[in-house]
């Protein structure tokens, strides 16, 4: 398996082609994003070559209208990382530019498709585009696929619960800290990844030390608190985090801090990784010490109870 940086002009490697396709930019890799992948997967063994996954670096988004960056649901290295795992064999990452936004439909599917990638198979989800100005649909591509005789599926949309599944709709079901739904649309827990800094280590003067974490690149859940699994160094504990400010303390600012149950130890400067399982609560001041210590030994019992919960769901 591999991960590859190309332009539009460039030609790939061998084992890049002669498999089958699916162009998106797949931000979450979420139960659609699955979908695509596993019918693609169908078709690489029809046509005995890879399943090559086709996303783009920055998004186009955001070169056709600059200041319209927002923290995606995962980075490129996460993204690959989830691609791989339900069934990519190799990943391109096209970088964005102009000149690739600038080709048309035919364009694009003569030179990335045919030229660069040698596709045998071509797989789409149901409300696909592609091309300068986002004119390129399903119905242009099954024709362009007939007359190069590649085999081309577009798969309806997915739903779960009857609600359909999409980027924009785990963004907001994380946002408004809803992170049960999240985790249904993904098919796994919504995962963050930070590094831990200096707090105001005030947890650590009334029994509660926590892990104040920065550098967190993708969308923060809304503010509350979550049973969480908290991995460092490849050892996964059990965790309670909570996300907003801390109006106990007069506090304004929105910071991340996880406490990881049972564990005694520094952290400082360490690359931590925290999947939400569940909101316990919303944060809410209290009035004061003795009271906050009091909830929080409530929400770590909680928490401990959901985390044997879910892994027992898990194991059974």
């Amino acid at each position: 398996m591999a991960t590859a940086y190309f332009d539009w002009s460039d030609y790939a490697p061998r084992e890049f082609t002669g498999g089958a396709v699916t162009v998106g930019n797949f931000d979450g890799v979420h139960r659609g994003h699955q979908a695509l992948v596993a019918e693609a997967r169908q078709h690489a063994e029809s046509v005995r070559g890879p399943v090559v996954v086709v996303t783009f670096d920055p998004p186009p988004h955001q070169v056709l209208h600059p200041g319209s960056e927002r923290p995606p649901l995962t980075t490129l290295p996460q993204r690959a990382e989830l691609l791989h795992a339900i069934g990519a064999d190799h990943v391109v990452v096209l970088r964005t530019s102009p000149a690739l936004l600038a080709l048309s439909p035919e364009a694009f599917f003569e030179d990335v498709i045919v030229r660069q990638l040698g596709a045998k198979a071509l797989v789409e989800g149901y409300d696909f585009r592609f091309g300068r100005g986002r004119t390129g649909t399903n119905e242009t591509l099954q024709t362009m696929c007939a007359d190069a005789g590649l085999k081309f599926t577009a798969i309806p949309q997915y739903s779960v619960g009857g609600e359909p599944v999409s980027s924009s709709r785990v963004r907001a079901a994380l946002v408004s800290g809803d992170v049960s739904r999240a985790a249904e649309l993904l098919n796994r827990p919504y995962r963050i990844v930070g590094t831990v800094v200096t707090g105001a280590q005030r947890g650590r003067t009334i029994g509660f030390p926590t892990a104040n974490l920065d550098n967190v690149l993708t969308v923060l859940p809304g503010n509350g608190v979550f049973a969480v699994r908290a991995t460092v160094d490849g050892v996964t504990h059990p965790a309670a985090a909570n996300i907003g400010p801390n109006p106990t303390f007069g506090e304004d600012a929105r910071k991340i801090e996880v406490h990881l149950i049972g564990f005694t130890g520094d952290l400082y400067g360490r690359e931590m990784s925290v999947e939400f399982v569940a909101r316990l609560r919303e944060t809410k001041p209290f009035k004061g010490v003795g009271e906050l210590t009091e909830q929080l030994k409530r929400d770590i019992t909680r928490a401990q109870d959901v985390l044997s919960a879910e892994k027992v769901r898990a194991e059974s």
